[in-house]
């Protein structure tokens, strides 16, 4: 990989998919909608000069097709909110297909565990899996996921990553934990959607990063799934335990449920919408990485401990 072009830039996981780029000396094109979010960002990783911004409609195929010239790789880091998904999913994912295809360059799509639906059978889980949604957005994604390995995108070939619930400092709201980290590490009371004491996988976004461009970099990973493992399980009290060691403030986390969800969706429509995903927070799944150590080697896993402490701080780094 020489050129990469990164949608979705300036979210969580699409500004840490650019830092790990950059570090490995991949011309980058970052783009987004708002050139202002993007000349922020290249502020924020010291307007390095392999980095180009370029605004446009991620709908868009022709505005996608114009901003990757010269790219070989366009990772797809895009993403819609929870009550948007069912419907703006697949338009999105066509259009990113469609100019790929037609500048014949690989893609890489960042998903989630949606399309399996409920656990059955041992954990961790691998990429061979059956996938059985029973949810509307699990089967939007396992649609994403038909029409992405479509044989009709002829002249590109694709591969996607599958992601556990993560965090980090780039995380935000669209994420389980970002809201709940950004309040503990501003002093004020937050709220953990989902159970608390049922523990959960998670990523550390930089660790997920890097195994994505390992990933992105090899020719023979792609027309397949991979899964992106965090380093274990832990329960949400145990995040809030080290959030609050690591930010030296101690305001109460009230736990979210369906009710909860229902309540605060009256004025945040993506909050209900998170309703039918909370099976994950009581059946939560786990992600086995033997055939990413296969391909590329060892697992980058951060410590709980460590990723949280340094989310925290960033964090109010950031509010400084």
């Amino acid at each position: 990989m020489e050129k990469a072009l990164v949608l979705g830039a300036t979210g969580g996981t699409g500004t840490v998919i650019i830092t790990e780029l950059l570090k490995r000396g991949i011309e980058t094109v970052a783009f987004g909608r708002s050139m202002g979010k993007l000349e922020r960002l290249s502020q924020q990783l010291g307007n390095p000069p392999g980095l180009e911004l370029r605004t446009g409609d991620v709908f868009k195929a022709d505005d996608i097709y114009t901003a990757s010239q010269g790219a070989d790789v366009i990772i797809h880091s895009a993403s819609v909110p929870y009550h948007e998904m069912t419907t703006k999913l697949l338009p999105m994912g066509e259009a990113v297909m469609e100019a790929a295809n037609r500048l014949a360059a690989r893609v890489v799509a960042v998903d989630g565990i949606y399309p399996y639906g409920r656990r059955t059978g041992e954990q961790p889980i691998d990429e061979d899996y059956p996938k059985r949604p029973h949810t509307r957005k699990g089967q939007t994604k396992l649609a994403f996921e038909h029409m992405f390995f479509s044989p009709r995108w002829s002249r590109t070939s694709g591969m996607i990553v599958r992601l556990p619930d993560y965090y980090g400092p780039t995380a935000n709201e669209a994420s389980y934990l970002g809201s709940t980290l950004a309040a503990i590490a501003a002093g004020k009371p937050g709220m953990f959607i989902g159970n608390m004491t049922i523990p959960r996988e998670y990523v550390y976004l930089p660790d997920a990063a890097r195994m994505i461009v390992e990933l992105a970099c090899r020719e023979e990973a792609y027309g397949q799934n991979w899964n992106i493992p965090g380093p274990g399980v832990i329960s949400g009290k145990e995040i809030v335990r080290l959030a609050r060691a690591a930010s030296g403030k101690s305001r109460p986390v009230i736990p979210v449920g369906a009710a909860g969800l229902r309540l605060l969706g009256l004025f945040v429509p993506v909050m209900k919408e998170i309703v039918e995903m909370l099976y994950l927070t009581e059946e939560p799944l786990r992600l086995s990485g033997s055939k990413y150590e296969r391909l590329i080697g060892p697992i980058p896993a951060t410590p709980f401990a460590q990723g949280i402490a340094e989310t925290i701080r960033a964090l109010q780094e950031k509010e400084r």
